[in-house]
């Protein structure tokens, strides 16, 4: 059975809306019901997109997924709608007003740009994931603006559209795809297709892009999330050599401006700790003059200062205490303050912070934060919390 054709028939549309809300551990006393009335196929296939729906509300909102319609690849591999969202904005800020989306996978790509009031040519090769992305595009009212086509990408002709969005597969039979030039298809096409686009272009790549991977001609952009660094995107069409890092919700955007690296110096009374995608980006620097600031240690991305300086690049901690780093002494101090929820961070340190909360045993009423970390390249452990101000 095709399980997609299946549930867009009217009787898989009502069998849907019926197991919408099902929670997982009652999944079989409901199939055992359901199939007294259903194909025991179609019922099975009703269970599993209801479950890929409630997986997929973390990313498309509850109410979109709850009408879309999903892969188990394609919840794992598409975009979360604020990042495409975000993506989208600064297309039609280029003057896009047309998209060749290649390797469209369920099409949340192809949704955001579509409801930024682009028409969209979104491409893929796999049949189910086409299926999915055509439904969708159906499901949210975009089909006016969105074509979506079966195809091998490097075979589609994109120069009837303003621009070029690549989103290579980065993951294989044995996981993720750490190699740009294992990507499928590989960066060197993308970089190739994004090149002919006539106003822009937009290829995601994995965060972890070494940046002597990235084409001199493209603009390199880190986007996190909710402090999550989400993906790494190259531009082209924009400003060649540029370096940000994008925070999300917001947008804020931090620039490159070429900054030395930071002094280091002894620790202050805050520490700083840099959001992933400005860390990604190398901007560790911008952030540590924006807070007069230098290094805890020169290879680790902790910035200390002795004021507190709001940044929306950088999360503040109060430091209260500093020692080498001792387990007992650590424990010694947690209990004479009565700390029972311990956060633990750690950078440069070998040590796993939940076999650190199992040999200190926290209890209390108080909170702190340890960061184990290296000042000056001495194992070293600061204690504090989140700064007020």
């Amino acid at each position: 059975m095709n399980d997609l054709a299946a549930l867009l028939t009217p009787e898989g549309r009502a069998l849907l809306d019926e197991v919408r809300d099902t929670d997982p551990a009652r999944e079989l006393a409901v199939a055992t019901r359901l199939r007294r009335d259903h194909p025991a196929e179609l019922v099975s296939a009703a269970l599993g997109q209801a479950r890929l729906r409630q997986r997929a509300a973390a990313k498309f909102g509850a109410e979109d997924a709850g009408r879309m319609f999903f892969t188990p690849n394609g919840v794992e591999q598409s975009t979360r709608a604020s990042v495409a969202a975000y993506r989208a904005r600064r297309m039609t800020e280029l003057g896009v007003t047309s998209v060749a989306d290649l390797c469209c996978g369920i099409g949340g790509d192809a949704i955001a740009l579509a409801r930024a009031g682009i028409r969209v040519l979104a491409v893929d090769r796999d049949p189910a994931t086409v299926a999915a992305a055509r439904a969708n595009a159906g499901a949210l009212g975009l089909t006016d603006l969105i074509e979506v086509r079966e195809a091998d990408v490097t075979e589609v002709d994109t120069g009837g559209y303003d621009a070029v969005f690549v989103d290579p597969a980065r993951r294989g039979g044995r996981g993720r795809i750490f190699d740009p030039e294992a990507y499928s298809p590989p960066l060197s096409w993308a970089v190739e297709a994004a090149r002919t686009a006539s106003r822009a272009a937009a290829l995601k790549v994995a965060p972890g892009i070494p940046h002597e991977a990235v084409p001199a001609d493209a603009e390199a952009e880190w986007i996190s999330d909710g402090g999550d660094v989400k993906e790494a995107v190259l531009w082209f069409g924009t400003e060649p050599g540029a370096v940000r890092a994008t925070l999300l919700p917001g947008p804020r955007t931090l620039a490159s401006r070429g900054l030395p690296d930071p002094e280091v110096r002894t620790p202050g009374r805050y520490l700083y700790e840099p959001d992933g995608a400005v860390i990604r980006a190398h901007l560790v620097a911008e952030v540590a003059e924006r807070v007069a600031g230098g290094l805890l240690d020169a290879t680790i991305a902790y910035v200390t200062a002795d004021e507190l300086v709001p940044t929306p690049y950088a999360t503040a901690y109060e430091i209260t205490d500093r020692m080498p780093f001792n387990v007992k002494r650590l424990k010694a101090l947690l209990r004479d303050r009565q700390v029972g929820t311990l956060t633990v961070k750690k950078r440069g340190s070998a040590v796993e912070p939940e076999e650190l909360r199992r040999k200190v045993r926290p209890q209390g009423p108080n909170s702190a934060t340890v960061f184990l970390t290296r000042v000056a390249g001495a194992p070293t452990m600061l204690i504090g919390h989140p700064a007020r101000g």
